[in-house]
Parts: structure tokens; sequence; C-alpha cells
């Protein structure tokens, strides 16, 4: 794994059937502050890690206008637009952020809109390829937050609608209404709670993003002995592992760090024997 890193070596995945992105991707929640509030404490130094995701083939970044808020999608257009023409940006909306690690759910139909058309504006694009719902509303019925983005885009401000953090039911909800070509829950060597939405999305061509992808992966083990044995760290067996869990999942490990970016990427190139991967799952299960 000495060579240069590129996301190309994961392999690719189809968004919805019309877009296509290299299987590592980059999630841009943490070129914020801290509590995922305000600004980067350096801003260049956040910026210089955007640049470093692309520049080493990243072409599907992972944002949200609660990331800031609206900060991480600022640093995305201020970095990178004019926007390379394979690059997918995803963004989400639903969320709503009252102080440093608090995170409230709105899925009021009028709230998405607002939501929508502010990152539209932030991230200067005419269509977002990829919108997520970010958190179902225990206040609003999960079908009324999908009616409204199901009618943004038929006004050609949505290109496809991902759901996050849902369960299985909350997801034949949405279906109901429209295609969902997209799930993000928490998933992890340490967290498998949606161990059977991966096994679903598997079924149903869904793309599958992991948030909190390499948490603890230190902790386990075979983790351990796998990173030994192939020289690398432990965050990079996490993230084989994941790719290697299903060709539905589409890993998106963020830093504000560009030396950090570029060891997860590396990680696209790595490729865990059965026998270690089996281990792994043993164990973490």
């Amino acid at each position: 794994m000495s060579e240069r890193p590129n996301a190309a070596a994961a392999g690719t995945i189809s968004i919805g059937g019309d877009l296509t992105v290299n299987r590592m991707g980059f999630g841009a929640m943490r070129i914020t502050g801290r509590g995922i509030w305000g600004p980067p404490p350096d801003r260049d130094e956040a910026k210089a890690a955007l640049r470093q995701a692309v520049d080493l083939g990243v072409n599907f970044i992972d944002t949200a206008d609660s990331y800031g808020p609206e900060v991480s999608e600022e640093l995305i257009a201020e970095t990178l637009y004019p926007y390379p023409d394979d690059l997918v940006i995803a963004t989400k909306g639903g969320m709503v952020r009252p102080g440093p690690g608090r995170w409230d759910p709105d899925g009021r139909p009028d709230h998405l809109r607002a939501a929508c058309e502010g990152s539209l504006r932030r991230l200067r694009l005419d269509q977002i390829p990829l919108y997520q719902f970010h958190r179902p509303d225990p206040r609003v019925p999960i079908a009324e937050s999908i009616a409204a983005l199901v009618e943004l885009r038929d006004e050609g401000k949505i290109r496809h609608i991902g759901v996050s953090n849902v369960s299985e039911q909350q997801l034949r909800q949405a279906q109901k209404l429209t295609a969902i070509v997209s799930v993000q829950n928490r998933y992890n060597l340490s967290d498998r709670s949606s161990e059977a939405m991966v096994d679903l999305c598997d079924s149903e061509d869904i793309v599958f993003l992991p948030w909190a992808p390499i948490q603890e992966a230190d902790s386990l083990p075979p983790v351990l002995n796998a990173a030994r044995q192939h020289d690398v760290s432990t965050r990079q067996v996490a993230l084989a592992w994941l790719l290697g869990r299903s060709a539905q999942i589409l890993p998106i490990p963020g830093s504000g760090s560009a030396e950090h970016i570029a060891q997860n990427i590396a990680a696209a190139s790595l490729r865990l024997s059965s026998n270690e991967a089996n281990a792994i799952l043993e164990l973490a299960g």
C-alpha cells in the first residue's frame, strides 16, 4: 500500500442507476468546529482536506445543512466550485441545531423546502444529486416529510432521494411514495444494529452509507491482527472490512486532516482474506 492512494481502487457503485461514483467517499462533517458547530479551527486546513479527497479520486462527498450549521456546505463550494464533472455532492435536511453538540429533528415540509433551497444556494448547485432526509421527526408523519422531497424532485431541485437514521418500517413507508436510492445509518464494527438494513440494501440495490464507519476499530483483536499482517492501521482495516461486507456499502469516512484522509483512502486498495473478514465478523457480532 505504498503507492499513492486512490478511491478508484475500491471500484464503483451506481446511485439511482444514473450516477456512478468510486466506492470510497468523503464525509464532510468534520471540516467544521468542535461539536460540529461553527467554523473549523483552521479554515485553510479544512479546505486542504477537501482538495486532498478529490485529488485522491473521491467523487462522492456527503454533507448536511446542519453541519456547522451551513459551514460544511459553504466550505465545499468555496473550495471546489466549479466542481469536477464527475463529482457527486449529497446533502441532507431535517435537523436543526440549537447549539454545539445538539441535534433536533424537524421534518415539517416547509422546513425541508427551506433547507433544500438553502443548500442549493450554499453549494451553488441548480440541482442536488442526492438529497437525504436526515432523521424522521416523531412529530411529523414520515409520509409528509418524504412527500415534500418528492415535490422538490418534481421541480428539478433534487435528482434522487435518500433517507437516514431509519428503521425498515420507515424505509418501507418512504418507498410507498417514491424510489429511495440510499440509506445512511450508523454502522461499524462495534455497532451493527443496522445489520438487517445492510442486507436489505444489498438485496434491493440500495446504496448504504455507514456513518461513524470506523469508531472503536482498534478494540478488536482480529482487527489488530489484520492490521499487523498487512502493515496498515486499524482504521484502514475497518474500512476495508466495510467494503468487503457488501457491494452496496459506500463508506464516507471524514476528517479535517489531509493526512488522515490519505490514510483512509488508502484502504480502498486493501483486501482482507476471507479468514480475516470472518474473524472480525464473528467477534464483532
